[in-house]
């Protein structure tokens, strides 16, 4: 799914409200706020998710590409999480913007101390139709969790790159050490 005119109509509306966003050249603060913003109506409603973005992999969580922008400015992803999925603690090297459509997920952050990960000492949980965000700037480091061990999550994700060809980093929780990756897409 790439081109607005193919999009459902809730979806078609927030790629609208983000060409408009980044059109007018914000800064990434205002482009982050105003993503948010418009993140936090789409997932106030759950009807708009293509069925084939929604279905969970019995061993790992699935990331479906839901729009890309020609101009490769962002991409919105959806997060399919089955019972008890997790991802390693992983950055983004861009800005992003995560809302909740169903279920709900723990998001842990992590910081550099003395060439160590240390994590945050709680966990953020956020519940369908609320946003948080991410980005070099303010906080990039985490491990996301499916909050429920007994059913699908999903989150939806905006990314200010096309994030499934974004060259980014996992963390080994022991000694902090990156090891580049590129995720890709489960549809694409």
């Amino acid at each position: 799914m790439t081109a607005a005119t193919t999009l459902p109509g809730r979806l078609a509306a927030f790629v609208q409200g983000m060409d408009a966003a980044l059109g007018a050249g914000s800064d990434e603060p205002r482009t982050v706020e105003a993503c948010a913003a418009l993140l936090r109506e789409l997932v106030a409603h759950d009807d708009w998710l293509p069925e084939a973005c929604s279905h969970p992999h019995p061993v790992h969580y699935q990331q479906y590409l839901l729009h890309r922008d020609p101009a490769g400015r962002y991409s919105v992803v959806s997060f399919v999480w089955g019972p008890g999925q997790r991802t390693p603690i992983h950055d983004h090297c861009t800005w992003g913007v995560i809302g909740m459509l169903r279920g709900a997920e723990y998001s842990r952050a992590y910081a550099r101390e003395n060439g160590r990960l240390v994590p945050a000492t709680t966990e953020e949980r956020i519940e369908p139709g609320q946003a948080t965000c991410v980005s070099p700037s303010i906080g990039d480091i985490h491990l996301v969790r499916n909050a429920y061990d007994d059913r699908v999550s999903i989150s939806i994700h905006v990314y200010g790159t096309d994030i499934g060809k974004q060259s980014r980093h996992v963390y080994d929780a022991e000694t902090g050490v990156a090891k580049s990756f590129v995720s890709g897409y489960a549809n694409a």
